[in-house]
């Protein structure tokens, strides 16, 4: 240290000194003031984090053995910040299960990251675990593992396996986010992500408007626009409303896609446009405005607009287009691209591995084309690969499909490498459009006085090449059994023809939008048609095309010509649902409920007509409100719906013949009982020879008889 630089004078004076002090002091009480002064924004900004409550895709799932393991999937968006992520379990475990040596782990994409033991407690348990960030993923697979023990008695039965051992995870288990929210970019498909992402739905901050009274092209556009969305959005609870203009909630969400001929849209979206580069083409356009975001779509024909209205149907270019402006043609390639259906699926895209003793399970979730049924002949193959240290005596492999036991196979030492398990399907086994092969595996250690527990030596894998081949039918029943499926042909809209309200009401809107939604989420490409009618179409048109009519018959000219023809029918005055077989209404609660009807088309027998109506709009909208969700709409078997403002609902079957097309019945049933009919027919060939062989043989008995008799005579 430099002693002659301490002590030497310094050349400022103290009064000088004093006074920056007293600055520097003055300046650092105005600093700490500022600093918290800001502590209630950044508390603010802690507040503002979104939080959103993603469902278990499950059902409520109970898994048996000593050694269990289950598996769900949710997802985390790209325009998320993730502050937080929290699993919240609510599970159950046997009664008899032993607290001490029981336990469950939870892992994603394959990496542990939390184990635990059951509470001391019966009934249902929540289980509150943070999730870590580092392992978050654009498509997440939650595992949850582990054995369930029961406990000690006199003997030591831990090791037993029975069917008391047990854990159910219940449906309401749910992955929580605390997130901030990145803003959208001037792109179309940074618009799109947020648009049609699960928490923008959820919040209602998403909608399709169009002008206050739209035209037909205007309507047909926003269909295709929200059946697009309906298609990829995975809330299966909540969907996109389309408004008008002037509805108060839609001009209030951050996200809105404007759809709308140019000459009809607002002056403040006009604007953004040209004349000159709509001649001949539509456009979709980014904008941003106090706060909102907007993907206006336009054009100066309907049929332009529908064109474009197909490109914001079509996922793959919506997030194709990194540009905040996209101009469509008449020849512009809008479809998207489809599947060949050759009636195999694969149950896994890579080896399913499976490790631990005893009990184990996967399941595989298999979707049929939404306008075919399951026919007789189709078969499940599972490719197996397993340990050699089994006990192959008690070693068994069994395919379930939708719970209901298929076919089983005793493992063997001999086929360890390569075993294929085939199991045929029952005759007559209703599949639906979509159904759950669940492969059980029993694999005991050979060994069974070790522990069989947490260890991996016991093993098993599910091959690639394991798949379920289904054979299919044609849906026929006009029953709300294969609802929307009569609408749909090689998994799109089949010309469908949608006869509306003269003039629209909000009400309306919700009611279209229900309709929709669930055609939507059936439809799997944008080639198909939907064409609106604001008056009773032709003959011609109505014979031709599935017809879906919705409103009261005093809006709607063609339910006021289809009274005689509905299930349910309206009084003289139209003002009310009358009694019938089926249903004693009361005068004023007729007025106040509304139904759905599956008809036979009067102009087509070979085809359904659906009337969505009621006295009132209100009364229409009820009666949407049930075919809105899948979850809503498999309530249902008959051909008519009836709501009450009370949301009572009644399922109702007036049809003696179910089928759609009887022609296509008869085929099917032969196609089924082809083997019987040429058994029979073999019988009966064989029969006629047989009858002929007797015929000849006594017909040459009886002349070799007269024969001798004229001998005699001579």
């Amino acid at each position: 240290m430099n002693k002659s630089f301490i002590s030497k004078q310094n050349g400022i004076k103290r009064n000088v000194i004093s006074k920056i002090l007293i600055t520097l002091a003055l300046f650092g009480l105005a600093f700490c003031g500022a600093f918290w002064g800001s502590t209630p924004a950044n508390a603010k900004s802690k507040v503002a984090l979104k939080t959103y409550t993603q469902p278990f895709q499950n059902n409520t799932t109970s898994l048996s053995g000593q050694s269990v393991e289950m598996s769900t999937y949710f997802i985390k968006m790209d325009y998320w910040d993730v502050k937080q992520a929290t699993l919240n379990l609510n599970y159950q475990v046997s009664q008899l299960s032993s607290r001490q040596l029981s336990d469950i782990t939870v892992s994603l994409g394959g990496v542990k990251f939390a184990s635990f033991r059951p509470k001391k407690q019966t009934g249902l348990q929540t289980k509150t675990i943070k999730i870590p960030l580092r392992l978050l993923s654009g498509e997440n697979e939650l595992q949850i593992s582990g054995q369930i023990l029961n406990q000690a008695g006199k003997k030591d039965y831990r090791l037993t396996q029975t069917p008391a051992n047990w854990l159910t995870v219940d449906s309401r288990s749910a992955v929580n986010f605390q997130y901030a929210l990145k803003a959208p970019t001037k792109t179309i498909d940074s618009f799109y992500d947020h648009f049609s992402g699960p928490d923008t739905i959820v919040n209602r901050d998403a909608y399709i408007t169009v002008p206050n009274q739209a035209n037909n092209a205007e309507l047909s556009a926003s269909m295709y626009a929200l059946t697009g969305e309906s298609r990829v959005i995975t809330t299966e609870n909540q969907q996109i409303p389309v408004a008008q203009f002037q509805t108060t909630a839609g001009q209030a969400a951050d996200y809105q896609l404007v759809m709308a001929e140019y000459q009809h849209l607002p002056a403040r979206f006009q604007k953004l446009f040209k004349r000159t580069d709509l001649r001949n083409a539509a456009q979709i356009k980014r904008y941003d405005a106090k706060g909102k975001h907007y993907l206006v779509v336009t054009a100066t024909t309907g049929t332009l607009l529908e064109k474009a209205a197909r490109f914001v149907a079509n996922s793959e270019l919506m997030k194709e287009a990194k540009q905040a402006t996209e101009t469509i043609t008449a020849g512009t390639q809008t479809f998207t691209s489809t599947l060949n259906y050759d009636g195999k699926y694969q149950l896994t895209t890579s080896a399913d591995k499976i490790t631990g003793a005893n009990h184990q399970e996967r399941s595989y979730f298999v979707s049929l084309p939404v306008d075919r049924n399951n026919a007789d002949g189709s078969t499940i193959s599972i490719h197996l690969r397993y340990a050699r240290n089994l006990d192959f005596k008690n070693s068994l492999a069994t395919v379930y499909v939708n719970d209901t036991a298929i076919g089983s196979k005793r493992l063997s030492s001999a086929r360890a490498d390569n075993d294929t398990l085939t199991v045929a399907l029952p005759r007559g086994m209703a599949l639906g459009n979509s159904f759950t092969v669940r492969v059980a595996l029993d694999l005991p250690m050979s060994d069974s006085s070790g522990t069989q527990d947490n260890t991996h030596t016991p093993w098993a894998s599910i091959e690639p090449s394991s798949v379920a081949r289904i054979k299919t039918a044609p849906g026929n029943d006009l029953l709300f059994s294969n609802y929307p499926n009569l609408f749909l042909k090689n998994s799109t809209y089949d010309n469908i023809a949608v006869v509306r309200p003269t003039t629209m009401t909000g009400t309306d809107y919700q009611t279209l939008t229900n309709i929709f939604n669930l055609i939507g989420n059936y439809a799997e490409n944008n080639r198909g048609t939907i064409k609106f009618y604001d008056r009773q179409p032709s003959k011609a048109t109505m014979a031709d095309a599935n017809v879906i009519a919705f409103g009261t018959p005093t809006k709607n000219r063609l339910i006021h010509h289809l009274n005689n023809h509905l299930y349910f029918k309206y009084n003289s005055a139209e003002t009310g649902f009358l009694s019938n077989e089926k249903l004693s209404i009361e005068q004023r609660y007729g007025q106040t409920i509304g139904s759905a009807q599956l008809l036979r088309s009067p102009y087509n027998r070979k085809k359904g007509l659906l009337v969505v109506t009621g006295a009132s709009a209100n009364g229409t909208y009820l009666a949407s409100t049930q075919i809105n969700y899948q979850r809503n709409i498999s309530q249902y078997t008959g051909d008519a719906i009836v709501v009450d403002p009370d949301n009572n609902h009644g399922n109702y079957r007036f049809k003696k013949n179910k089928l759609i097309d009887t022609t296509v019945n008869a085929k099917q049933q032969l196609s089924r009982h082809s083997q019987q009919l040429l058994y029979l027919g073999m019988a009966l060939l064989m029969i006629g020879v047989v009858t002929v062989a007797l015929f000849l043989l006594l017909w040459k008995h009886g002349a070799l008889h007269r024969r001798r008799k004229g001998d005699r005579h001579e």
